[in-house]
C-alpha cells in the first residue's frame, strides 16, 4: 500500500505537489483552473490520476503498472459459478404463482379509480375522510396543483378512465 501522505507531482501544473490522498481531489480543481493545459493531456483508462499528453497515450497505455492489475483482476474472474455450487445444486423452486393479470383485468369493475374515494358498489360511491394521522393533524382539503377543464375532458376520455378530483 502506498504511503497516503507522500507528495505527488501534479500532471498539470509542474509545481504543483499534493499529498497522495488529496490527489484525485486536487486533480478536479486543477483541471477547472487550468481548461487550455487539461484539453492536451488524456487520462489513462486503467488509473484516472494518469494524465498523459494525448500524442503519447497509446504508448502509455501499454506500458501502464495499472494495466496488470486490470488484467489480474478479469483473468482471475470467470463467468462459470464455483464448482462446489455447481455440486450442491440449489433445491429451492419458485412458488406456483395464481396471478393473472388478463383475467383479473376483464373481471374488475369498470368504475374509475377517484383519490380519497372508495366504491362499495360498481355505480354508488362513499366519500372516505379516515386516515391514520394523530386527531391534532389533518389531511389538506385541496391538492397543490390546479387542473384546467381542457385537461379534464383529455384525461377523461383516456384508456384509463382517470379522474381528477373536483376543484
Amino acid at each position: 500500500m502506498l504511503d497516503p501522505e507522500r507528495l505527488i507531482q501534479c500532471p498539470l501544473v509542474k509545481h504543483h505537489r499534493i499529498r497522495a490522498r488529496r490527489f484525485p481531489y486536487h486533480l478536479v480543481k486543477c483541471k477547472e483552473s487550468n481548461p487550455e493545459i487539461a484539453k492536451k493531456l488524456a487520462t489513462c483508462p486503467f488509473n484516472a490520476r494518469h494524465l498523459v499528453p494525448q500524442a503519447d497515450l497509446s504508448d502509455h497505455i501499454t506500458k501502464c503498472n495499472d494495466k496488470a492489475f486490470m488484467e489480474q483482476d478479469v483473468g482471475s474472474q470467470s463467468c462459470e459459478p464455483p464448482k462446489e455450487q455447481l455440486n450442491n445444486g440449489s433445491t429451492w423452486q419458485a412458488p406456483p404463482c395464481d396471478e393473472d393479470w388478463e383475467t383479473e383485468l376483464l373481471e374488475g369493475s369498470e368504475s374509475p379509480f377517484v383519490w380519497g374515494v372508495i366504491n362499495s358498489a360498481i355505480n354508488s360511491t362513499i366519500s372516505h375522510r379516515n386516515n391514520s394521522l394523530p386527531s391534532q393533524m389533518r389531511s389538506p382539503e385541496t391538492l397543490p396543483y390546479t387542473v384546467s377543464a381542457g385537461l379534464i375532458r383529455s384525461i377523461s376520455s383516456s384508456p384509463w378512465n382517470l379522474v381528477l378530483p373536483q376543484q
